[in-house]
């Protein structure tokens, strides 16, 4: 490793629990200057000298999905979810810097016109979807929600009547793999906004391990492509149109570097939706190269929360993700625990 010891270092005094639920300014000059002095301090060496490789996967931990007020924060049962999941995980990563060789932020990346924002349709009133309507391949077939003439304009290659046999393409798709059904999402994690950034939180801490540990945070976006959702960050939800022509592809470059590592640990937002469908997706690629792959995956089940909103709530799709996971090999564990306790050399 590139430390001296496995012993967790002490949580900075620079990091804030009661901030991890607000937006604010990391002071990037002071905080490079502590890494280097922790660094030194601690024996800390660059993460290229690490012998046993491990990746932290920190899945949409965004202002849009981690502050209190923000437009799709992710409160779990007790309401607070995923402000109680940061604070775990900023303690986490500072206690286990040493251990941490590589970080991978994924950012959902969106525009307003986008097939799961309100633009996107209309009544036959000229009435946008509220927030939260589900759309089922009936409501297409029926009328009763159609594409708005004017997404038309804006994607290339694609007419009124074309938009309508994809739609109900796309709708028939996520049906038949036994996907959510295609939800309007109130417009989230918009490109340029504030919601799209980083919890500063959790920023701070990755800013931190890449002047100590001298190694580049590898940022993934995903979501930006306007006819598919993206809940996992390894591909979107549906790969080809109507006429099976390929609209986009799985991320194949991320499937196989995480896949490189000793181990990759998963964090972040929200537990029912990306986090499970990125861990998902990575199960089903490591089921076909080699099932014992999974040893490698550890999920923090303490710093991720499921979406709960009045009418929905997913927590038990989520618990019944992880027990899936955990049975194909995976590990289920717990940010409070030595890292060295669980993970496997």
């Amino acid at each position: 490793m590139g430390t001296t010891s496995e012993t967790e270092l002490p949580i900075p005094s620079w990091f804030k629990e009661h901030l991890a639920g607000s937006a604010w300014r990391v002071d990037y000059a002071a905080r490079a200057a502590d890494a280097v002095e922790l660094a030194r301090s601690c024996k800390i060496g660059p993460a290229s000298e690490d012998t046993r490789r491990v990746c932290l996967l920190l899945v949409d931990c965004q202002n849009t999905f981690c502050i209190p007020g923000f437009e799709l924060f992710v409160g779990g049962r007790s309401g607070n979810g995923a402000v109680e999941d940061n604070v775990r995980l900023a303690t986490f990563m500072y206690k286990n810097l040493p251990s941490i060789t590589q970080i991978i932020p994924t950012m959902d990346t969106h525009r307003a016109m986008q097939i799961f924002h309100p633009l996107f349709f209309v009544d036959k009133k000229g009435n946008h979807p509220a927030p939260m309507t589900m759309i089922f391949v009936s409501d297409i077939e029926s009328g009763k929600w159609k594409v708005n003439p004017a997404v038309a304009q804006v994607i290339p290659g694609k007419d009124e009547n074309a938009l309508y046999d994809f739609v109900l393409h796309y709708t028939r798709t996520l049906s038949k793999n036994g996907k959510y059904t295609l939800m309007i999402w109130p417009y989230h994690a918009m490109l340029g906004g504030i919601g799209h950034a980083l919890v500063a939180s959790i920023e701070e801490a990755i800013f931190v391990h890449t002047i100590a540990r001298q190694c580049q945070t590898q940022f993934e976006m995903k979501g930006n492509l306007p006819l598919t959702e993206n809940y996992s960050v390894l591909r979107p939800e549906v790969l080809d149109d109507e006429q099976h022509r390929s609209i986009t592809a799985k991320n194949t470059a991320l499937i196989e570097s995480l896949l490189s590592f000793d181990a990759v640990i998963v964090a972040g937002q929200a537990k029912s939706h990306c986090v499970a469908w990125t861990v998902d997706d990575l199960l089903t690629e490591i089921k076909a190269k080699d099932p014992s792959l999974a040893r490698k995956i550890y999920l923090l089940e303490d710093c991720t929360s499921p979406v709960v909103v009045p009418g929905a709530d997913f927590t038990d799709q989520a618990n019944e993700a992880f027990r899936r996971f955990a049975e194909a090999g995976m590990h289920i564990v717990k940010s409070s625990e030595p890292i060295s306790s669980w993970l496997e050399m």
